[in-house]
């Protein structure tokens, strides 16, 4: 099985003051946890409640979903910043959500672990039977949001980089920084050694502990590593000029955006919807998304997925 934990690092910030503020909220009488505010279940197939993952780029892609289905004559709740998968999942199965964004891969490898699918038409010909009979998807978004080999612009002129591939004769000039897990999971060290050649020693491995956050970035800019994971949809990538290494093995799993839905909640309609948003959400759309809400401009997901849904003409009804 390739890896799916690692964007579980991403994750840690977020969890972390996401629990920092479920106690001061306990502590003042509050309730934090999205999924205790009622709803669900509805045999409505109009009212949808759209729930997303604790990080940015889900609350914006959830967002979306929500403005773009309101268009539609949909009656639609939020349910936001839910937690990880081990959470969500259950909750699109028991109704308490109906539609959340998810990653193809990670989502196929939380449900199969047994999975050895990792291009996008593998990941895609698998999914179906591992939904099982409690959940659906729509047709996944060209734009995904994967893990990837980075460098700086610098050392792709110097080698001559575009792939993994080439990196892997500079395998002892390499100082490496990823999360520490990344040196056993099979998508990290091990699967880059089997599939390129590109061997790490434990010496030239630098753990950060950020899943390709501002530490990692900080680290391959000033050149404390000469390579990094870092997730294809960070600003930071276009920001820097940093280079994204060509994958052509399938050594990360494809990670498209895809929604997931309450299987008893599927429509035409809904179908309809959700399908003109995954195709207008490329990776460059992505990039552009997660620049407005996490590059210098700050802009709350809300705000920027109600300006991304009028631009792309998604805010009228989907003829």
């Amino acid at each position: 099985m390739r890896f799916s934990a690692l964007r579980s690092a991403r994750l840690l910030p977020f969890a972390v003051a996401a629990a920092v503020t479920s106690l001061a909220l306990t502590g003042c009488g509050g309730d934090s946890d999205p999924l205790s505010s009622g709803g669900g279940t509805s045999s409505d197939p109009n009212a949808i409640i759209v729930g997303s993952a604790n990080f940015p780029e889900s609350e914006t892609v959830a967002n979306i979903y929500a403005e773009a289905l309101r268009a539609n004559g949909f009656d639609v709740q939020t349910k936001l910043n839910i937690g990880s998968r081990e959470t969500y999942i259950p909750a699109v199965k028991d109704g308490s959500i109906d539609v959340i964004p998810d990653y193809t891969g990670n989502l196929l490898q939380y449900l199969d672990k047994d999975t050895t699918a990792t291009s996008a038409a593998e990941v895609d010909a698998a999914l179906p039977e591992a939904l099982g009979p409690d959940l659906a998807i729509t047709t996944p978004a060209p734009g995904e949001d994967k893990d990837a080999v980075v460098v700086t612009r610098e050392t792709a002129d110097k080698w001559q980089l575009t792939s993994i591939a080439d990196l892997a004769p500079h395998s002892a000039e390499v100082k490496f920084g990823a999360p520490a897990e990344f040196q056993e999971r099979a998508g990290g060290l091990p699967g880059l050694e089997a599939d390129y050649g590109l061997v790490i020693s434990p010496q030239n491995f630098v753990p950060i502990a950020d899943g390709g956050g501002p530490a990692t970035v900080a680290a391959l800019s000033s050149g404390q590593v000469t390579a990094a994971n870092i997730f294809t949809t960070s600003p930071a990538i276009a920001k820097n000029n940093f280079v994204v290494l060509e994958d052509p093995k399938n050594n990360f799993p494809a990670q498209n955006v895809v929604p997931v839905l309450r299987a008893n909640k599927q429509s035409e309609k809904l179908a309809a919807v959700l399908n003109a948003v995954s195709a207008k959400l490329t990776t460059d759309e992505l990039i552009a998304l997660n620049t407005s809400v996490s590059g210098d401009s700050k802009t709350e997901p809300d705000a920027a997925a109600t300006e991304w849904v009028s631009a792309q003409g998604l805010d009228k009804p989907v003829s």
